[in-house]
């Protein structure tokens, strides 16, 4: 594992009745965030189980913050905030319990910076977990991550299901945290726009196995889409086609290197992409990159 990653994943394999992550590989640099995305049943949540250690792999090898995983000591984990879909704090709980239970929890919890976000996130303090709305129930597990001074967030959806006001909060939050050099951040999300946003790189699952694991800006940038006539499409170099969709008015075509395909075919324009177009052309097209 390289000292610039907080992340290496390396050819992990696990197999269960009905799924298979296969030969699973990516690393996610200090001081940045990585969206990891992928349709429902993808992989994520697995993978990011097994990152966490809370699933035992067949093979491969994950390391985390420098340890391998199934190896971390409470200073390695005390230093990774977690946030998972729902909450798993106990209904009857209100704030201040919440902050006693995590003092004894975390050594370097910090009560402080627990309360700033509280009062940040305007969670009422006398109302218990039961009474809060989903919005607030996932402000509060974001408190508790932020505020025994991790250097790692892994968020699996943390901010599916929220209005987008909450959500752009939330995304700001992320920002701040990652201006620490050391500070990294991996988001499972199904919201596109929020990985678009703010994330540095971006990290395709699919049916189990990655996609591309890329530098968002790069992706972006290189590929192209070109729509044209269905008996053109055979004219194009199947080296520099990442995907096809094809409907009754023509083709769409996704290009891997856009300005390359621009100088060899002067008869086409390709269009500016999104990750999202990309992850349709691989998921439902008739190519894969």
């Amino acid at each position: 594992m390289s000292e610039t990653d907080a992340i290496n994943v390396s050819n992990i394999k696990k197999s269960y009745k009905d799924f298979t992550l296969k030969d699973v590989s990516f690393s996610l640099p200090k001081g940045s965030i990585m969206g990891f995305v992928g349709e429902n049943g993808a992989g994520k949540t697995t993978t990011l189980k097994a990152i966490l250690g809370l699933i035992r792999i067949d093979d491969g090898k994950i390391e985390v913050l420098g340890s391998k995983t199934g190896e971390l000591n409470n200073t390695v984990k005390e230093q990774i905030g977690v946030v998972f879909d729902g909450s798993y704090l106990h209904d009857s709980l209100n704030v201040h319990y919440v902050n006693i239970i995590m003092k004894n929890v975390y050594s370097n919890w910090d009560d402080k910076v627990f309360a700033d976000y509280i009062q940040r996130f305007e969670l009422p303090k006398k109302k218990i977990i039961k009474e809060y709305s989903r919005g607030m129930k996932m402000k509060l597990a974001i408190a508790v991550a932020l505020s025994h001074h991790p250097r790692l967030l892994i968020l699996d959806e943390a901010t599916s299901g929220l209005d987008p006001m909450i959500r752009e909060e939330i995304l700001d939050i992320f920002l701040e945290f990652i201006q620490e050099e050391e500070n990294s951040i991996l988001l499972s999300s199904h919201i596109i726009s929020d990985i678009e946003k703010i994330a540095d790189y971006v990290t395709f699952i699919h049916k189990g196995q990655i996609v591309f694991s890329e530098n968002k800006d790069n992706l972006i940038y290189q590929h192209g889409v070109v729509r044209c006539r269905k008996e053109e499409v055979q004219n194009i170099d199947r080296s520099m086609v990442a995907g096809i969709r094809e409907n009754s008015f023509g083709a769409e075509v996704l290009i891997r290197d856009k300005e390359a395909f621009e100088r060899r075919y002067h008869q086409f324009t390709a269009e500016k992409t999104s990750i999202e177009e990309i992850m349709l052309f691989i998921s439902r097209g008739k190519e894969r990159l």
